[in-house]
């Protein structure tokens, strides 16, 4: 994934009180999570391709012939049974909101329930890219603790969202390579600034609300200091693996995340 410069804590959103507030969208779950009020922005230029291809996992079930499906659908099949459902009954139409869908990736999948936040969102023809934040303790901030890259998983005006990466910021996953095949135990790692961070790595799987490994706590700090982990995990052959890192602690139990998709072997 490609790196952007940044701040070395995370980037702080000021909502003007006056003219702008958050509006409640309901999530897969039927509470309320904020999203800004604004529109969201769009651009017609093709989207820069900072979450980079994936090679292992076949090629019919990849996200636009690239990237790795990691969050709702883990198939193009499971895609389509939603559309064609939602097309006679109208079921569950937040896979159409790519706000609501990283939303609900980052709260209900991830389970980093104090990110319930949009700052800001942009799409760029098939691909958006949505800034998922919490708020601070004190005024109308917003933090950003990630910025989540979504694709159209199918055809059709109708096509739902899928989660396929996170781009990278000061806190970045590079290892193992996105879309790679991978055993247990795999070794993670990136580079971090900030101070007295504390990284935990996770790797997660679709239809499993607990982590099939986890590592904790790998100490790290400075200006684009390395990072790295090692973790163990069980989980069944063929599948896309979301691996995710994060750090907080300071104000909020988590701060920053990253996440990136790997494959585990047929056999």
């Amino acid at each position: 994934m490609k790196r952007f410069t940044g701040p070395a804590l995370p980037v702080l959103i000021v909502l003007a009180m006056a003219t702008a507030g958050c509006g409640a969208v309901g999530d897969p779950r039927g509470s309320s999570i904020s999203v800004t009020a604004s529109p969201e922005e769009t651009t017609p230029q093709a989207s820069p391709e900072t979450t980079p291809p994936g090679t292992p996992a076949p090629r019919g079930g990849l996200v636009a012939g690239r990237y790795q499906p990691l969050w709702p659908f883990s198939t193009p099949g499971e895609a389509t049974a939603w559309q064609e459902a939602h097309r006679r009954d109208g079921r569950e139409a937040w896979h159409l909101d790519a706000r609501r869908t990283a939303l609900a990736f980052t709260r209900d999948f991830l389970r980093f329930t104090e990110i319930d936040r949009v700052a800001k969102s942009v799409r760029q023809g098939d691909h958006a890219r949505v800034h998922v934040a919490y708020q601070a303790e004190e005024g109308p901030r917003l933090l950003v603790a990630a910025v989540v890259h979504l694709v159209k998983y199918g055809s059709g005006e109708d096509a739902p969202w899928e989660v396929v990466g996170t781009d990278d910021t000061s806190f970045s996953l590079t290892r193992p390579r996105y879309g790679a095949t991978v055993r247990s135990p795999l070794t993670v790692g990136g580079r971090i600034t900030g101070v007295d961070e504390s990284v935990k790595v996770q790797v997660r799987r679709p239809g499993s609300t607990t982590p099939v490994g986890e590592a904790c706590c790998v100490g790290a700090g400075g200006t684009g200091s390395p990072w790295t982990a090692r973790v163990s995990f069980k989980a069944p052959p063929g599948r896309t693996l979301t691996v995710v890192a994060s750090t907080g602690g300071h104000v909020a139990t988590v701060e920053r995340f990253a996440v990136t998709g790997v494959n585990v072997p047929s056999s």
